[in-house]
């Protein structure tokens, strides 16, 4: 059974750091892509920082582009996103996902974990 369980979320003060971690077990995901993606209320849930597991290839929303860093331990089957410099509007729900090779679709999801960023 694939599966994607994130963790590292919490409530902390703007400027502050979190780092999320995702636990993928079930298959061999060298031929993913891992994607973070977030959704505040009211807001559609959005892709925040993608990597592709067999060669690092990132990519990141403009809007956390310097603050934030998507990784992954091959070793532990582990994607991590750093978030630094928090702001209030980073406030979300964040979710890790997976997509197959080149697929426009992520169709594995996480259950997602709370960020919480005060000012």
């Amino acid at each position: 059974q694939v599966q994607l369980v994130e963790s590292g979320g919490g409530f902390v003060q703007a400027g502050d750091s979190l780092r999320l971690s995702c636990a993928a077990s079930g298959r061999t995901f060298s031929s993913y892509t891992m994607g973070w993606f977030r959704q505040a209320p009211g807001k559609e849930r959005a892709l925040v920082a993608r990597i592709t597991w067999s060669d690092d290839l990132t990519w990141y929303a403009d809007s956390v582009k310097g603050r934030y860093t998507i990784s992954r331990d091959k070793d532990k089957n582990t994607v991590f996103l750093q978030m630094n410099s928090l702001k209030p509007e980073d406030t979300a729900v964040y979710y890790c996902a997976a997509r197959f090779g080149t697929s426009p679709v992520f169709n594995i999801w996480g259950q997602g974990t709370q960020v919480t960023v005060s000012s």
